[in-house]
Order: C-alpha cells, then sequence, then structure tokens
C-alpha cells in the first residue's frame, strides 16, 4: 500500500507589516471623518456615531499583534482603507502566482526535490483572485511541473482539505508527489471600516509537499497517519462577492460583500465541533489526546484555539504543545495551521504525534494527524 508523507513545507511572509497602534490610529481617523460629516443625522438620530477601536480592544479579542500585509499604505489612509494593489496585464504574473512560487521552491528545496519530481499543483485557499484561468494552471506552468493542477475553496480549512485531496492522489496512484499552495491575500476582502473585524486578517503564502514515503529518504518529514473532513452550513460567517453582483446594482459595494461574520456565535458553535472532530479521528485511530505531542490549529483567535486544545487535552494546553502565530500574523485563513506547522515542527522526535487542524466558514474542518518519521 502506498503512503503519504509531508515531506517539505515553505512560506511566503509579505515584507510590510501593521502593528495594531497603526491599524488603530487609521482607523480612529477615519471614525472622526465618518462622525464629522455625518453630524446632523446622527444629531437626527438617523445615523449611528461610529466607535473607535484600541490597541488593548484588539489584543484582548484576538491576541492578534501585528499582522502581513501585500500593500500597507492603501489600508493605512483613512480615505481609502483598502490595499492598493494594481491590476497586472495577462502576460504578466498574479501576484497570487508570484507568491505561490515563493513558498513552493522553499518546499521543494526542504524535500530535496524539483519540479520534475511533482505531477499535481493544487492551490487551496479561500481568495481567488480571478475566476479563471486557474491559479493553480499558472503556478504548475511558471514552476514548469508536468501532470495537471485545480483550485479548491473551502474558505479557513482549503488547506488541509487540500491536503486529504493530495493524499488521495498519492495513495491511489494519480499523482507521485503534489504541492498545495494557499496564497492568502485577505486584506482584499476585509472591511477595515468595521471595529468588530478590522484587525482579523493578514496576507501570507504556505506550500506543502505531498508525497509517496518510498521517494523520501529514511526519517524525512511526517507520515500523514490519517485525515478527517466535516461541514455544517452556517451563514454565520459570510462573504456575498461574486460574479452576479453586476446583476444588481443595488448590491454594489454593500458590507457583506466583504467579510462578515457573528463572532460569538462563530466561537460557541464551532469550538466543540472542532474538538469532538479531533477526538473522534484520534479514537478512529486508535490513539488517545494525550498521545498528542503537538496541535497546530487554525490561527484565528487565541480565547478560541486556547478552549479547542483545553477540551481535547481535558486540560490547558502549553504554547509548546499549541504553539500561536497569530499574534505575528493575525488570521491567514487556510494558511494560518499550515504555518504554525511550518514554524514548529523541526523539533518533534521521531514517532511523535501531531494534529493539523483548520475550521472556519462553511462551516468546515479539516484535521490531519501526522507522525513524524
Amino acid at each position: 500500500m502506498i503512503k503519504a508523507v509531508i515531506s517539505g513545507t515553505g512560506l511566503y511572509t509579505p515584507p510590510e507589516t501593521i502593528d495594531n497602534d497603526e491599524l488603530v490610529e487609521a482607523f480612529n481617523q477615519y471614525v472622526e471623518l465618518f462622525n464629522s460629516e455625518h453630524a446632523d443625522d446622527i444629531a437626527r438620530g438617523e445615523v449611528a456615531p461610529l466607535q473607535p477601536s484600541s490597541s488593548a480592544f484588539i489584543e484582548k479579542a484576538s491576541g492578534i499583534k501585528r499582522r502581513h500585509v501585500i500593500n500597507k499604505d492603501g489600508i493605512l489612509d483613512p480615505k481609502r482603507m483598502t490595499p492598493l494593489i494594481p491590476e497586472r496585464s495577462n502576460d504578466e504574473p498574479s501576484v497570487q502566482c508570484e507568491m505561490a512560487l515563493s513558498a513552493c521552491k522553499q518546499a521543494l528545496e526542504q524535500a530535496g526535490k524539483t519540479a520534475d519530481d511533482v505531477d499535481a499543483v493544487i492551490v487551496a485557499c479561500s481568495n481567488l483572485q480571478r475566476a479563471y484561468p486557474a491559479i493553480s494552471i499558472e503556478v504548475q506552468q511558471a514552476l514548469g511541473v508536468n501532470g495537471f493542477a485545480y483550485d479548491m475553496n473551502v474558505a479557513c480549512s482549503s488547506a488541509t482539505f487540500g491536503l486529504q485531496a493530495a493524499v488521495n492522489s498519492v495513495e491511489n496512484g494519480a499523482a507521485r508527489s503534489v504541492l498545495v499552495v494557499s496564497p492568502e491575500i485577505c486584506s482584499g476582502h476585509l472591511n477595515f471600516r468595521d471595529r468588530d473585524s478590522h484587525f482579523i486578517f493578514g496576507d501570507a503564502c504556505t506550500a506543502i509537499l505531498v508525497e509517496r514515503e518510498e521517494d523520501t529518504a529514511a526519517g524525512q518529514g511526517f507520515e500523514i497517519l490519517g485525515t478527517s473532513l466535516k461541514t455544517q452550513f452556517s451563514n454565520n460567517i459570510r462573504n456575498n462577492f461574486g460574479f452576479l453582483n453586476r446583476a444588481d446594482e443595488s448590491g454594489i459595494g454593500k458590507p457583506d460583500k466583504l467579510f462578515i461574520q457573528q463572532g460569538r456565535k462563530v466561537f460557541k458553535e464551532v469550538s466543540p465541533l472542532v474538538a469532538e472532530t479531533i477526538q473522534k479521528q484520534l479514537q478512529g485511530l486508535s490513539l488517545a489526546p494525550e498521545d498528542l505531542r503537538r496541535m497546530w490549529l487554525h490561527q484565528a483567535n487565541l480565547n478560541m484555539n486556547q478552549l479547542i486544545a483545553r477540551k481535547v487535552l481535558g486540560r490547558d494546553a502549553s504554547e509548546d504543545e499549541a504553539p500561536v502565530i497569530l499574534d505575528e500574523y493575525a488570521n491567514t485563513s487556510s494558511a494560518g495551521s499550515i504555518i504554525a506547522f511550518h514554524k514548529h515542527k523541526e523539533d518533534l522526535e521521531a514517532g511523535e504525534i501531531g494534529v493539523i487542524c483548520s475550521f472556519g466558514a462553511g462551516y468546515s474542518i479539516g484535521s490531519v494527524v501526522v507522525r513524524r518519521r
């Protein structure tokens, strides 16, 4: 039987950063401008005044301290509050392709492989910059990979769902090795004028190389013991932007064409669902929670991750057991759990077990149990 192994990972981090103080300063300037421009309507009670944000509020609510972004100036302009990312000609590599190339080359180098060793590319992310042609096929060509490629979107669980697809392709013989790439430009769909969510997201790209165990060096990488996927429909996290928007002008520019969520409901409903998914998966693999050396959880909210880890382990998890990267990167959607894995995997000893788990809109949950070779 063919076994699948994660043999390499890569990470592209945009060079520009925004800390909470910078973000709050720009947001509060926008609030002052809005309240001044609508002073009469506010006085008549026809418009609710906007409330300022604060760095203390952001860190307490999320654990986020700063984020990396493709463009900083546009976001911090109180009259714009949107990243400035110029369109490129069709003859130029797309922004997501550029991000993907950097992360993929790192993953290949770590695995000791080249593009000639890869048979497939899956671009799995929340935010695809165009409908077609597929970003994955563009990445495939830019890398020089033969074979096939496709895009997929399961929101924040895209990378783990992509991992399952890669495992299936490797184990059924459809591909020797597969690159799963998550170029997330979350700043492009974030409403920086919304106090409850303006701080949530950052940009990044991850890449994972999945290949046959027989093609990897002894002791290299992580054996994939099992994958578990779960979806349950919910409107509590939503983005209604799409090609049909132009068919009804009344919806253009409305808040629901960007990221919206009912945070408290998400926290209450998703946390126990994630913990239950991990526990059932461990049980199915004849493993116990105490067998876990590490949990690389989706990096959306520190309080949420701490609660999930506590439910799985039956006690509070140390930062070594459930590492945090969202203080540095913020929520990078599907890339978050993979960033945590990329940065906090090398110290595991042979035979130690961990779980990569992401969760988000859908609801969607993807869990991958791995063992250090």
